[in-house]
């Protein structure tokens, strides 16, 4: 069937105008009731500057914090889906030992405050786990090209055990919720798959990873992009354990310039852009996949 145009009427442009109707007011009556004087010239500077010294153009503390929010973003992302997928499997797993072991983690961690876990698990990851992996003095020995690609790939090397900290959290408390539409999907294949694989002498292991899971792909990937724009805004939590992404540069910004209103509007902006981007790029996975499977090869 093919799909229904969607088309511009007088009803949206309706709800449009009652939007920017409302915008407006709201930026009127801050201006009127708190006398704020808006001055968006600063603002520009913040995402670059010239370094004189270098001789060009350098991002600052927006374009940091924004280039941070992304990095974390895609390996929070990888590793949450790594993460859960292995434990939404254990879910499903025939042995009880694994279906507890999934249950405990995504129970413990679906019941505890975002915030609380964060920092409880930051603080024994940041102790406990990195002084094992001896991330400042493998950085310190590091040959000069080494540093150039974890600058790239993860930010400042001198960040980097703050960094993989925040995104170890992260990623563990993300897993939980990608464990579970794991789980879900993996369940709403039919049953007779399962039975069909099996009489094919196919043992479960590999009825699961031939038969089950590119069936179930199409099922859990509108629920894993809503969860994976969902961890793009529980990254300004990190924010709260001095992890500079944008959101701790926007708090650091509207301190020391006093521009509150026109900082936070802008990272708000720039998460919207960032979230309506993801959100457009998932539509057209998912349309790729629904044609895929209404005309399999």
């Amino acid at each position: 069937m093919r799909p229904r145009k969607l088309r511009f009427g007088w009803l949206d442009a309706l709800i449009l105008a009652v939007v920017f109707g409302l915008i407006g007011y709201v930026l009127h009556r801050a201006r009127s009731h708190f006398h704020y004087d808006w001055d968006w010239r600063l603002i520009p500077g913040y995402f670059a500057r010239y370094d004189a010294e270098r001789g060009r153009w350098i991002l600052n503390l927006l374009g940091q914090g924004f280039l941070a929010t992304v990095r974390l973003a895609l390996w929070g992302g990888l590793l949450a889906a790594l993460i859960g997928g292995a434990i939404g499997v254990c879910r499903v797993a025939r042995s009880l030992f694994w279906r507890l072991l999934g249950r405990t983690y995504v129970e413990l961690i679906r019941n505890m405050p975002p915030l609380v876990f964060i920092f409880i698990f930051y603080f024994f990851v940041g102790s406990q786990l990195m002084p094992v992996l001896d991330v400042e003095n493998r950085i310190a020995q590091a040959a000069p090209e080494t540093l150039n690609v974890l600058a790239f790939l993860f930010g400042p090397p001198e960040l980097l055990p703050n960094f993989l900290s925040g995104l170890i959290c992260l990623a563990l408390f993300e897993g939980a919720y990608v464990a579970e539409i794991v789980r879900a999907g993996i369940e709403a294949v039919p049953k007779g798959q399962w039975e069909g694989a099996a009489a094919l002498g196919l043992r479960s292991r590999h009825a699961l990873t031939k038969v089950v899971l590119p069936q179930a792909v199409r099922t859990v990937v509108p629920p894993l992009a809503g969860q994976f724009i969902s961890l793009v805004k529980d990254s300004s939590l990190i924010s709260l354990i001095s992890i500079q992404e944008v959101t701790f540069a926007g708090m650091e910004l509207a301190v020391s310039s006093g521009r509150v209103f026109e900082v936070w509007l802008t990272v708000a902006g720039l998460y919207f852009l960032l979230c309506f981007g993801l959100a457009r790029l998932f539509r057209q996975l998912e349309h790729r996949l629904n044609r895929r499977g209404q005309h399999p090869h």
